[in-house]
């Protein structure tokens, strides 16, 4: 959609009208049709440039503030941090805080129309983007396998905190170097294309590479970013709420009930944008694409759900982290102690209390369901 990694089949195909995403783009990356040069994209520019830019902003500015605030509550309150859901949690809000960051160039060039900020900054931004991709899904996959440890397997749990806790340090480790492993095809490859064309920040492969480079790099993005991560929640969150049926805990349905929004939120952001990019990854063999007409109006449809799927960087501090008691206690209670920080040193520190001080329920322990769930 943004015409971000323009993955073409040959270096002389860039001549043709850089926004040229033919049938959807992938999250950054807009993909050429060499046999529709002539299509008058227009258009799709000019939605692009009304749409992206305000609604890049948004997302940029509301997800930053909801994932600092998940940032700044662990480093003022958990700076040991207890469990795994924790550490991953924490790495979470990194990811989406450094996705966060390359929208707002993104939306310069929606808005300007071409890239401005040089060949090497195309080639960071979207390399960083593709790396906070893959490593928040890997970690949102990491969270539900640690779910269903915690409360499936709650004994084991339970006998293995500290060794699942320095395991987690590694996992995220390891998350982070396959994530870049992931992003090394926009480290390569990105660009700004030739000084005589207008600079869109695409992907462009060597003529020899052709096709069958596209389709791999969309697959990895579909099948790391979406498929594996989807599989592996639904598996996980269908045992814990046959787990949870067979529990007679008085909060069981409310742990159910945030299991079914992270799942919903899941798949309405992810499941169309995706889906968006297998037919692209079908196009790039088959070709069968080729009304200019209809083109343009996968196009504008495949810029609208590519935002929906950023959205998911908004979402992830309210599903994993606000949810949470315990969480909502330190936030509120931090807030409160800045908000009350006497500048009289006379004044009485009573009044400083944290409002909560005393409620601090939970499902279990703080290694329990309750952790486990953000309950």
């Amino acid at each position: 959609m943004t015409s971000m990694d323009d993955i073409i089949t040959s270096a002389s195909s860039i001549t043709e009208d850089p926004f040229f995403i033919s049938p959807s783009p992938t999250t950054d990356e807009d993909y050429d049709y060499t046999d529709n040069l002539f299509c008058d994209r227009s258009s799709v520019r000019e939605f692009r440039s009304r749409f992206e830019p305000p609604l890049f902003w948004m997302i940029a500015v509301v997800g930053g503030a909801g994932n600092l605030a998940v940032v700044w509550i662990y480093m003022n309150y958990r700076r040991r941090l207890k469990t795994m859901t924790d550490v991953y949690l924490l790495n979470l809000a990194l990811a989406d805080l450094l996705f966060l960051v390359t929208l707002p160039l993104w939306a310069a060039e929606a808005s300007h129309g071409c890239w401005s900020f040089g060949s090497v900054l195309c080639k960071l931004n979207s390399a960083l983007y593709k790396v906070n991709l893959f490593s928040s899904m890997l970690l949102l996959t990491c969270i539900s396998v640690d779910r269903y440890v915690v409360i499936v397997h709650t004994t084991m749990a339970q006998n293995t905190q500290v060794e699942r806790r320095r395991c987690s340090r590694l996992v995220c480790l390891g998350v982070w170097l396959l994530a870049l492993l992931l992003a090394t095809p926009e480290l390569a490859f990105a660009t700004t294309g030739e000084p005589d064309t207008q600079g869109y920040c695409r992907m462009m492969f060597p003529t020899h590479l052709g096709n069958r480079t596209k389709i791999l790099v969309l697959s990895l993005q579909v099948s790391m970013g979406f498929c594996l991560p989807f599989l592996v929640m639904a598996f996980c969150y269908s045992v814990i709420i046959a787990k949870l049926l067979n529990t007679r805990n008085f909060k069981k349905h409310k742990a159910m009930r945030v299991i079914l929004a992270v799942v919903v939120a899941f798949v309405v952001s992810q499941l169309p944008y995706n889906g968006v990019l297998v037919v692209n990854a079908a196009e790039a063999s088959t070709m069968t694409m080729t009304d200019c007409e209809e083109l343009k109006r996968f196009d504008k449809a495949g810029q609208v759900l590519k935002s929906l799927a950023y959205m998911h960087a908004c979402l992830n501090p309210f599903l994993y982290a606000f949810v949470g008691e315990r969480f909502r206690h330190d936030l509120l209670k931090l807030l409160h102690v800045r908000r009350c920080q006497p500048t009289n040193k006379n004044l009485n520190s009573k009044s400083c209390r944290s409002p909560m001080g005393s409620t601090r329920a939970s499902v279990m322990s703080d290694s329990d369901t309750s952790q486990a769930l953000s309950l």
